[in-house]
């Protein structure tokens, strides 16, 4: 005779491990996670919603050859002019030169803690470096007027102006320091140590496992913290405000004062406009040209990440 069936508890599959009882603190946890991440969708069409109609209003009365071609940006001066290549030039030039500085002095900071340091100093250095990028970018804005472009007066041996794009770009390079090391370090430590064990096996030296092994199987990570910190640098408002000044120049002279999209945005928004101004409209332009070319960046991201990511069993 055969064996009567084992009585199954509704809603579990025969032969299943799962629990008989509904997981309600599971449940909780995946929708408060969908919640979030339905905040953040929210948040990205509500930005996009607030710029859609003043940009429309905008280029409807500026052409976009004008806008993306001129080379002279005086929005809110007597006989305006609306071209916006000063404020995208002075942008990249800042950018530029804070990855000059915040690239190669990143992935060495995280090449040394993940390959080098002893798990103590490791446990040490880390937080301290993430510090610094805590502290107030009004500060680092007055550290670059101060200190920075002094020192630039006194040692070079051109004219070097107060504001200027140069000693903000340092600074920025700087602020984003934590950012590149923090995040490539992670993705270092996140490589199998086998392939580590199997290039020691070999014979190879600590740097060269660190170079040829660790440093590509990590790549992905290490592009992502990259392009993150491209986009905050292009988005950080306070050090090029205080350090590289407000003047529209269509100039690829560091050492000059230069207006970036973001010092346009801040000096505009903190005055007295009328907000149903046409003046007013000019921010909601630039913020929007702003928000694609950071969108460009993000898309670009994440196709880098996809490229060169690598999956290990």
């Amino acid at each position: 005779m055969s064996a009567e069936p084992t009585a199954v508890a509704p809603g579990t599959a025969p032969g299943s491990l799962g629990r008989s009882r509904p997981r309600y603190g599971e449940q909780l946890i995946k929708g408060l996670l969908f919640a979030a991440a339905a905040l953040s969708v929210v948040t990205t069409a509500a930005i996009v919603i607030s710029l859609i109609p003043p940009t429309v209003g905008f280029f409807e009365r500026v052409g976009f050859g004008e806008f993306f071609f001129g080379d002279r940006w005086t929005a809110l001066f007597q006989n305006p002019q609306y071209g916006v290549l000063p404020l995208v030039t002075a942008t990249l030039v800042i950018t530029a030169i804070a990855l000059l500085v915040a690239v190669p002095v990143g992935l060495l900071t995280a090449i040394y803690l993940s390959e080098y340091a002893h798990a103590r100093v490791r446990k040490i250095v880390k937080p301290v470096l993430e510090v610094l990028a805590g502290i107030p970018t009004v500060v680092f804005g007055f550290f670059a007027l101060k200190a920075v472009t002094p020192w630039l007066q006194d040692y070079l041996p051109f004219k070097v102006e107060t504001f200027n794009a140069f000693s903000a770009g340092v600074i920025v390079g700087v602020m984003i320091i934590p950012t590149v090391a923090s995040l490539a370090e992670d993705a270092m430590s996140a490589v199998p140590h086998a392939l580590r064990d199997g290039a020691f096996a070999l014979g190879s030296s600590r740097m060269i496992v660190s170079l040829r092994v660790v440093f590509p199987a990590a790549l992905s990570g290490i592009v992502a913290a990259i392009v993150l910190a491209i986009s905050r640098a292009i988005g950080e408002t306070m050090i090029v405000v205080i350090a590289s000044g407000l003047r529209d120049n269509f100039t690829l002279n560091p050492f000059e004062a230069a207006m970036t999209m973001t010092g346009y945005i801040a000096s505009a928004g903190s005055g007295d406009l009328p907000t149903a101004s046409f003046e007013y409209r000019t921010i909601f332009a630039v913020g929007a040209l702003l928000f694609v070319i950071t969108l460009i960046m993000n898309l670009l991201s994440i196709r880098l990440v996809r490229k060169f990511r690598e999956v290990y069993e």
